[in-house]
């Protein structure tokens, strides 16, 4: 028996050994295709034009009697001034829902390429503000407003970088498309017809860009390194309702088991129990590219990522981005009970906001949540959502040509597939192409993204001519 003591710690040793070498082997792979072209170009011009499309007040609800269409409609005709040479070159069209596209035709036809953003924007309080949302006033190097970061910096970005190559004389390869919705903040129809249009016509994009990830730092273990993160994928999103009626009464003589008490108890057990981590495709591309750059102590860990799941799934449950990278999450939102203080509510509801995991569906995690709660008298119901988005190729040209311009626009950058946490209007795209990417032509800290549908909003003027350079590079090489 004494060699089977003996075997056991010699298996750990060996075990222990293998992990550390496949570390000491989980090195950086091959870095994008690098262009050393700095073009010059008018960057005050383009602060300017982000200027005036930021004073535009599109802002949209989802209560349409809300919007100022005037608002809108002025920022449409303002265009053909604010970029003349894409107007003088390009077929311009709009569809239904204030989408907007622009055709540029290449030498060949076939394979496009599609650049995309918004040009509506969330409310701003702007009692709250410390410069008003919507004037665009320029401080402290900084444009101040409403969109500047989401997404009239890429809106501008784009028609500035095809107004500039067209002044050129550039000819694309292939046609490229510019496509612009009005109602991204409210999950308008404006992509879908766009989508539509396309299918329609049997166009085929070579890739597809979108809004999504950015240049960001510290945002994984071990890695001090800039990291230009595009998105492959984005969560499903879904808005669930629970809801508990009853005969009501007085409060000053409760019985048990009241509205509010049941919804409570489901609130709790759904937050003690969350969903199941799932190691999906895009963010096992993650690991798998940041992994590589990160300490060895780290570098232990993702060279033996299934190994060490178990532990990761542990550390994830305290919530934050790395939770929402691996597992369906719950938010609890809105509640709604009685009218007074001293009345218990015949009906009380409450709703969650879902993001679902690539692993996970809606009539998945509804089923997992009805099972969780695990009571009859809570009615569980879904008021709207979508499932996730379709799970984008890194094997292809399109691939090569968006983490070629990040890498080449941001030099030093490490860059990485990611999944999109948010939802955006490049997930209707996933019913004609699986090369639709993610990625946002800025380098933000996490003070500049925590302004993103916040107060203040605002960016440095050098971020506004990067996105310009970038999209010169992109549709370079289109």
């Amino acid at each position: 028996m004494t060699w089977l003591f003996m075997l056991i710690p010699l298996s750990l040793v060996i075990f222990v050994a293998v992990m550390i070498l496949r570390a000491a082997m989980f090195k950086p792979t091959k870095h994008p295709r690098i262009a050393d072209r700095v073009e010059a170009f008018d960057q005050e011009r383009t602060v300017e034009n982000l200027r005036t499309l930021v004073r535009f007040k599109t802002v949209s609800y989802r209560d349409k009697n809300r919007e100022d269409d005037r608002e809108f409609d002025e920022l449409i005709r303002s265009l053909p001034q604010l970029y003349p040479h894409v107007f003088e070159t390009c077929e311009f069209q709009q569809l239904p829902d204030r989408a907007l596209l622009f055709r540029w035709r290449g030498k060949k036809e076939e394979m496009p390429a599609v650049m995309m953003a918004h040009y509506d924007v969330v409310p701003a309080d702007e009692k709250a503000w410390e410069l008003p949302p919507f004037e665009a006033i320029l401080k402290d190097g900084c444009v101040w407003g409403r969109g500047t970061l989401d997404t009239k910096v890429t809106f501008n970005g784009i028609l500035s970088a095809a107004d500039h190559l067209i002044h050129r004389g550039f000819t694309p390869e292939q046609d490229i498309y510019f496509a612009f919705s009005g109602g991204e903040e409210v999950n308008g129809m404006g992509a879908v017809h766009i989508v539509d249009y396309f299918e329609k016509h049997e166009i085929h994009p070579s890739f597809v860009l979108d809004e999504g990830g950015a240049v960001v730092k510290n945002v994984f273990p071990g890695v001090n390194a800039a990291c230009g993160l595009i998105g492959i994928a984005e969560k499903g999103m879904m808005d669930v309702q629970y809801t508990v009626t009853s005969n009501g009464g007085h409060a000053s003589a409760p019985k048990p088991n009241a509205p509010i008490d049941l919804l409570s108890k489901s609130c709790i057990r759904l937050l003690k129990k969350p969903f199941p981590c799932h190691l999906t495709p895009p963010v096992a591309k993650m690991f798998d590219t940041l992994g590589r750059h990160s300490s060895f102590g780290y570098r232990i860990i993702f060279a033996n990522i299934k190994l060490f799941l178990p532990i990761l799934n542990m550390i994830c449950k305290k919530g934050g981005e790395m939770n929402a990278l691996m597992r369906t999450t719950v938010a609890f939102t809105q509640a709604q009970g009685s009218d007074a203080s001293n009345v218990i509510p015949p009906t009380a509801a409450m709703v969650s906001n879902i993001r679902l995991n690539p692993d996970d569906d809606m009539d998945s995690a509804l089923s997992y949540i009805r099972k969780i709660v695990g009571d009859e008298r809570v009615e569980i119901s879904c008021l709207r959502g979508m499932n996730p988005s379709r799970i984008s190729r890194t094997d292809c040209e399109g691939w090569e040509k968006v983490a070629s311009a990040v890498g080449s626009t941001w030099r030093g950058c490490i860059v990485s597939p990611y999944l999109m946490v948010q939802c955006s209007d490049s997930r209707h795209w996933g019913k004609i192409s699986d090369r639709v990417y993610r990625f946002s032509a800025m380098e933000l800290t996490s003070e500049e993204r925590a302004t993103i549908h916040g107060n203040n909003e605002r960016i440095r003027t050098e971020a506004v001519a990067k996105a310009v350079e970038f999209y010169i590079r992109l549709i370079r090489m289109c």
